[in-house]
């Protein structure tokens, strides 16, 4: 059995853009990678981030903010950055581990989760689809 390689997505507070990249990227190729998120400032996972994966099928509910420094010796193959200010502050990872950055809009504007709040994490989620059937697309196929 080949090892999949591991994906990390990492955002500040590691409560939306990560966590939501974390759900998309397991639920569209969760056969091919294992996927965690992390922040370079955890806090918590945002409840709007967990209604909007919801109403896609996908259960993030469970995902926990971790410290980026958690998955500094776990072998990762791949990380991805997903704001500004996350790439600036990433550590460098052991070992060969491939970069990439996304410069993906914070759609955090306090805790709320309420029907008029979704809005900037639905295009979140739809921006986050978007780059991650381009990084599948690249890929070579196995």
């Amino acid at each position: 059995m080949v090892k999949k390689e591991s994906v990390l997505f990492v955002c500040t507070g590691n409560s939306c853009r990560s966590q939501i990249a974390d759900g998309l990227m397991r639920d569209m190729a969760g056969d091919r990678f294992d996927v965690f998120s992390a922040g370079s400032h955890p806090s918590r996972l945002h409840p709007a981030s967990v209604t909007v994966m919801a109403e896609w099928g996908i259960d993030i509910s469970r995902h926990t903010s971790d410290s980026i420094d958690e998955y500094l010796d776990k072998g990762i193959d791949i990380v991805i950055t997903v704001c500004d200010n996350a790439s600036q502050v990433c550590p460098a990872f052991p070992g060969d581990a491939k970069r990439i950055h996304w410069s993906i809009d914070d759609p955090f504007h306090g805790w709320g989760a309420e029907p008029n709040d979704l809005e900037p994490y639905r295009d979140t989620r739809e921006e986050l689809k978007n780059r991650i059937n381009d990084f599948l697309a690249e890929l070579p196929a196995h």
